[in-house]
């Protein structure tokens, strides 16, 4: 009876394992994806408020065949539109890991003439000062490699921050609408790349194009 006793034991002892393991695996890929190599978080936390990921997908160059950053935005809540991502109340956040080595300058260039592109001549006007603040930001950084992070943050009452690798970098962008207008660099109606926009609404899964294609990465 002892031994049937024991081995009976040992059985529960190793189902209960087996069982935490499987928990500990699906927990894992439940709350962090991989895109492009990069660890990427469903879920952070922001001014003591949970956000989720709307979506991050890779900003592609070269018609396709570099891979520059992968873009990630967080919000209170998933939204799939950018009228309804204005719209939505809280903090909210966009972060750039970069898949490279980037000129700053380079990169400055490449987001203040993706805001133009999506502002009419009104939009630009309004936020003129804060378009030269982020440029002039983009000018304290000497060089961004490869693995480095840009983070956007957005805290209403507050501001917007941009961080570099976790660090602020420049003044607080008291005009909070400011967020929304930089946002229109992905999402706006003539993004940047046409791949990530529906990635970062959610409408889509994935833009990563090496299912199908041989590329190289950086």
């Amino acid at each position: 009876m002892s031994v049937m006793f024991f081995v009976a034991a040992r059985r529960a002892r190793w189902h209960a394992f087996a069982l935490a393991v499987l928990i500990a695996l699906f927990t894992s890929n439940a709350i962090a994806l991989d895109v492009s190599g990069v660890n990427v978080d469903e879920r952070t936390r922001l001014a003591n408020q949970e956000l989720v990921l709307n979506g991050a997908g890779i900003r592609y160059a070269a018609a396709g065949f570099v891979r520059v950053y992968v873009a990630q935005l967080y919000l209170p809540q998933k939204r799939n539109t950018s009228a309804e991502i204005a719209a939505l109340k809280g903090p909210k956040r966009v972060t750039l890991s970069l898949l490279r080595d980037i000129n700053a300058n380079e990169l400055s260039k490449g987001l203040l003439g993706g805001m133009r592109a999506n502002l009419s001549a009104a939009e630009q006007q309004k936020h003129f000062d804060s378009l030269l603040k982020l440029g002039a930001i983009f000018g304290m950084i000497p060089s961004l490699k490869k693995g480095n992070t840009i983070t956007v943050d957005l805290v209403p009452g507050s501001g917007m921050t941009v961080n570099v690798n976790g660090k602020r970098v420049g003044d607080v962008f008291p005009d909070e609408s400011f967020f929304q207008a930089l946002l229109q660099i992905w999402i706006g109606p003539k993004p940047i790349d046409d791949s990530l926009k529906p990635v970062l609404l959610g409408t889509v899964p994935s833009n990563d194009n090496s299912v199908s294609n041989v590329r190289d990465r950086y």
